[in-house]
């Protein structure tokens, strides 16, 4: 009786731990089954292939034998089109293979903001051309406007580019016919045409004819009564249309906008000046494609009808419509020729020499292995077994200075240009593609150029660089290059990253400075063309880019290095383009022989040799005894050019308890001008060793504060030094000569039209006979800097906030 008793409790134990573990059983049971399963197909699989492979041999294969329903002839032609197909050797000593990690090749995919847009067949190359010009107007003049405009198309011969010192391929050229049958140009009134024909899809060309079209658009402003009212409706409610294509204008071939208004009654500081013809661009641009691909051939144009904007009384609008008609002629002309507009430019946010957020990351190894030194070829050519010695000697060329008086005489004999003398930045080299990726042009073997930041803002009226501030230098009419990528230091805040080339003395192939000089010039117009189709860019500020009336010397490296450096600078002057030339104070005998240039720049980056060797990280082992020696050269030139020093603050290098020592390196040199500036942050720098973060840049505030303490120290000395001027944008200051206190005011403006005067007079001048006008009361110390006719932007809510009004009454 106690058997049966006991047994419902055993059964409701057991029914128990069954309740408790049957999830684990069911789990168990059903990955024991998927497992059982996988290992059945792979079985298969496996038998299936060795049968495969032992009953057709690669030979077969490769004759034809269908394998996996596809021809082998077919895969074998694949196949050949990536590998080389090699016999095997039976007495071939077996290799082992070699395992490395995966080597992933590609380009990183950017954001750019424009791309080049192509042709979409060859048959675009071979199309029609229909300009078709559109108007409004409320009194008649914008009509009499467009009609001259009509009859004067491909009318003028004299071009975009200014005749300098020589010819270089674009302003030696005449005017060349289009080469396209261009159609006879069509004027449309806005008010007379059904816009859908031509703003919703595009016209249909004749039966049988491909036709690309382009739109030129010119309107007036007017405050009431517009009659470009109902046609930007018409181009908001297309663009907002769900049932239309978002860009039904992509298919232009182009188009251009001109405007015509009134600064009596709107000024431009209102932002109403052709208020019509900007939202007339803004949404054409839109309509063609928006900022990744708009169809924009040549910026927004404006003419003003007040004769008080011109000299002669007349206004501008005729002289502007005339220079943006040939600019609009020259982008349709490349346009003719090639099927393609140029590219938009990068416009993001960088640093003061251009857009520095490149993301190259290449290891030391890899650019010295690409770049080896001369004094390093005869062990290499030792050490390495595949070199076969010979009877006859291999000719090398000898290690020559072509900076020092045995250089010079080495170039007259043609030294410089022998064949056997390596690029100092060879196309194929890492070095190359580095320095391109950043937006530099190389030119030749060892130059470069590229615009900068500013260049791009003055471009879009956003304000120039503390060279205009200081000197009177508007950014979009200054070319920044530099004749020599190599340079003698490796500055632990070097915008290039540690990817220039470096050297103590000049071993490479020497350009001409001839051909370094059309380089330039050719490179600097390419990257300004590249602009033409950017958002904001302004017609006149363009069409004044061509016109290079300033050479800033400083991009990259160390120009005196380059040995024809005086005849460069000869070109420059001859073309009425000024020069200032920064050197790094390494190379005083160099220094020396320099011959006049505008302003002459040396970089006093530490006031000390221990805080120098820590941040420019010099080659030469006297460095400082090289630097001492350039400071006394740059005394002696002081009454006979414009001397700067440049200052570059870093935190945690230069900038705490060195007031002193830069006070004493100033009394040394005695320069007319010391510039102070903050250091811009442009990502961890590979020449030092931990790099720089946004921890070494000081604050605009810690600048004002070593300026002042500088500027004690040095009255305290008495010497004559003032705070002239500021640029708080780009965190920099002027230190000045009293020499160029003149009746109460600061002069550090320039007078570059006398500045050549004196070059032609051919006599020695001091700095005070090109001083110019004073310098403007906004850029004075403690004005900010900023140019009022400028626009400032402000970023990601930077700007100063407003101020919020209260009542005067009620309870707050």
């Amino acid at each position: 009786m106690s058997s049966l008793a006991d047994e419902p409790g055993a059964l409701h134990e057991i029914l128990g731990l069954w309740h408790e573990y049957r999830t684990l059983v069911f789990t168990a049971i059903a990955v024991a089954a998927v497992l059982y399963k996988c290992l059945g197909s792979l079985r298969t699989l496996l038998h299936q292939e060795t049968q495969s492979i032992g009953a057709t041999t690669a030979a077969q294969k490769l004759n034809g034998i269908v394998v996996d329903g596809q021809p082998a002839l077919k895969i074998a032609e694949k196949v050949s089109d990536y590998t080389e197909i090699v016999e095997p050797k039976l007495d071939a000593p077996r290799v082992k293979a070699k395992v490395e990690p995966k080597r992933v090749s590609g380009k990183k995919r950017g954001s750019p903001i424009r791309r080049i847009t192509k042709p979409q067949n060859e048959k675009d190359l071979e199309s029609d051309i229909q300009i078709c010009i559109f108007y409004a107007s409320l009194t008649g003049s914008t009509s009499s406007y467009v009609e001259k405009f009509k009859n004067d198309l491909f009318s003028d011969k004299e071009g975009i580019y200014p005749k300098l010192s020589i010819p270089t391929p674009s302003n030696s050229l005449p005017g060349i016919a289009p080469s396209r049958n261009i159609l006879p140009p069509q004027l449309f009134n806005l008010e007379e045409i059904e816009l859908d024909d031509y703003f919703v899809a595009l016209p249909t060309p004749p039966e049988g004819k491909s036709v690309k079209y382009i739109y030129i658009v010119v309107v007036p402003s007017y405050e009431t009564d517009s009659p470009v009212a109902a046609f930007l409706d018409h181009l908001q409610e297309t663009h907002h249309d769900f049932r239309i294509d978002s860009a039904p204008l992509s298919p232009l071939a182009g188009f251009s906008v001109f405007g015509f208004g009134d600064s009596s009654e709107w000024p431009e500081s209102e932002g109403k000046f052709c208020q019509d013809a900007v939202q007339v661009d803004k949404w054409l641009g839109k309509l063609s494609g928006g900022r990744a691909g708009s169809r924009r051939l040549f910026p927004l144009g404006m003419g003003d009808m007040n004769p008080a904007s011109s000299a002669d009384g007349q206004g501008t609008a005729t002289a502007n419509f005339r220079e943006w008609r040939i600019h609009l002629e020259d982008s349709m002309q490349e346009y003719f020729e090639t099927g393609e507009m140029s590219a938009g430019a990068d416009l993001r946010g960088a640093v003061e020499s251009g857009d520095e957020d490149s993301d190259v990351d290449i290891a030391e190894d890899e650019t010295e292995k690409d770049m080896m030194d001369l004094e390093d070829l005869g062990t290499m050519i030792n050490r390495n077994p595949t070199i076969k010695k010979s009877s006859t000697p291999a000719k090398v060329y000898l290690p020559v200075d072509f900076t020092t008086t045995a250089g010079k005489l080495a170039l007259e004999a043609g030294e410089g240009q022998s064949p056997l003398r390596k690029d100092m930045v060879p196309k194929d080299s890492v070095t190359y593609k580095a320095l391109t990726k950043q937006g530099y042009a190389i030119v030749g073997s060892h130059s470069g150029v590229k615009i900068c930041r500013w260049t791009k803002s003055a471009l879009r009226g956003r304000g120039s660089c503390y060279k205009y501030s200081f000197y009177g230098i508007r950014s979009h009419l200054c070319m920044e290059t530099t004749p020599s990528l190599s340079c003698s230091n490796k500055c632990v805040f070097c915008w290039r990253h540690g990817t220039n080339p470096v050297g103590t003395t000049w071993r490479w192939k020497v350009d001409p400075p001839e051909e370094i000089f059309k380089g330039v010039v050719e490179g600097h117009y390419r990257k300004i063309k590249m602009m033409k189709g950017v958002p904001g860019v302004r017609a006149d500020r363009f069409s004044e880019a061509f016109r290079i009336r300033h050479c800033a010397l400083s991009l990259v490296g160390e120009p005196i290095f380059y040995p024809y450096i005086n005849e460069f600078l000869a070109l420059l002057h001859g073309s009425q383009i000024s020069s200032f030339l920064v050197c790094n104070a390494q190379h005083p005998a160099q220094l020396r022989a320099l011959g006049p240039v505008t302003q002459l720049y040396v970089s006093i980056d530490a006031s000390n040799k221990e805080s120098l060797k820590k941040i420019d990280k010099p080659l030469h082992r006297d460095f400082w005894e090289r630097f001492q020696e350039c400071l006394d050269i740059l005394r002696e030139k002081r009454n006979k050019q414009r001397t700067v020093f440049r200052l570059t603050l870093v935190k945690g290098f230069n900038l705490e308890d060195e007031v002193k020592g830069y006070a004493d390196l100033v009394e040394r040199a005695l320069p007319g001008f010391v510039e102070i500036k903050g250091v811009t942050y442009c990502g961890t720098s590979s020449a030092g060793e931990a790099g720089l973060t946004m921890g070494n840049v000081p604050f605009w505030e810690e600048v004002q504060t070593f300026v002042e303490a500088l500027n004690t120290e040095l009255n305290a000395r008495g010497l004559d030094y003032g705070m002239a001027a500021e640029h708080q944008h780009s965190c920099c200051a002027l230190l000045a000569s009293k020499r160029f206190h003149v009746n109460g005011k600061w002069h550090t403006l320039i007078n570059y039209e006398r500045f050549f005067e004196l070059l032609k007079e051919g006599r020695e001048f001091s700095p005070e006979e090109y001083v110019g006008e004073p310098t403007p009361e906004w850029a004075n110390w403690g004005n900010g800097g900023f140019n009022p006719e400028d626009e400032r932007v402000y970023r990601k809510g930077k700007g100063p906030k407003k101020e919020t009004e209260t009542d005067s009454g009620g309870c707050g």
